[in-house]
């Protein structure tokens, strides 16, 4: 086993993850979409970062940040046409662990330099837009409904 393989085996981790996710984007409700779309943002983001090194294709860090920019970016549009951002330990939890076990050894591998720059950058928003669209904290329907008007 050579050592690109290693990195496309970390690669289709959260490409697996994404099953149930997409399912849900496609069969749930439309707060449960909601946080499906951003798990799944998150989730091609880390599956981008192992396969860029695994592939030896520096092209795949840069759809990478797109991503991470994008995602939680649509997600805080769609919650505004919702009228709700939904909150979930789930996405948090995933940015909070999933992203520091992947960059932090490809930060190794790249050493230092711009590469590592990057990819430290693209970490602190994947964690940051998940953390921020996953915290919830919009305001429900029936506040949405009433204008927001509190009794």
């Amino acid at each position: 086993m050579r050592a690109d393989d290693g990195w496309l085996a970390v690669a289709l981790v959260p490409l697996l993850a994404l099953v149930p996710v997409l399912w849900r984007v496609s069969r749930g409700a439309p707060e449960d979409r909601l946080i499906a779309q951003n798990l799944s943002s998150l989730l091609g983001g880390l599956a981008l970062l192992p396969a860029a090194q695994g592939f030896g294709r520096p092209a795949y860090v840069d759809v990478a940040l797109v991503l991470s920019v994008l995602g939680p970016t649509g997600t805080l549009i769609y919650a505004r046409f919702l009228g709700v951002l939904p909150g979930s330990r789930l996405v948090r939890r995933t940015a909070l662990l999933g992203v520091p076990a992947i960059v932090l050894p490809l930060c190794v591998a790249a050493g230092p330099g711009r590469a590592m720059a990057k990819l430290l950058l693209i970490g602190a928003l994947l964690i940051a837009g998940s953390v921020v669209t996953g915290a919830g904290g919009g305001r429900g329907r029936k506040a949405a409904a009433d204008g927001g008007r509190t009794a």
